[in-house]
């Protein structure tokens, strides 16, 4: 047996990185959906799992294209929150509440699409 160690190739470390974006990405897509489809919201437990994966992979993805969509994800999980805990407040009065939790789970949806597109491209993903 040939215990030597072998380092990962460029191309080996580049497919895993992007594999692990995809899942990440994917993650994040169904919680958007779940958040913009009345009645299918999947639950936050996806969303913190997506965003353990980014913060834990995201130092293996520096000087690299994909850097890019790690933090991309991460600001886009904490501006969200930020977001719906600042209109929280808002669902008193019902109405307004659900106007600007819809708008804010558009723009989570637009976000991850159009990091996704980015990384099906081998793109940096660019606001």
């Amino acid at each position: 047996m040939n215990r030597d160690i072998i380092d990962i190739e460029p191309d080996q470390r580049a497919n895993s990185l992007k594999a692990i974006g995809w899942v990440s990405y994917v993650l994040h897509l169904i919680v958007a959906l779940g958040a913009v489809l009345p009645g299918t919201q999947p639950g936050a437990a996806l969303l913190i799992v997506a965003l353990i994966i980014d913060l834990v992979k995201k130092s293996d993805a520096e000087g690299t294209w994909q850097a890019s969509h790690f933090s991309w994800r991460i600001r886009t999980v904490i501006w969200a929150g930020v977001l719906y805990v600042l209109t929280a407040p808002l669902w008193l009065l019902i109405f307004p509440g659900w106007i600007a939790w819809g708008l804010i789970s558009i723009w989570f949806l637009y976000r991850i699409v159009l990091g996704m597109v980015a990384m099906n491209k081998n793109q940096v993903v660019r606001p």
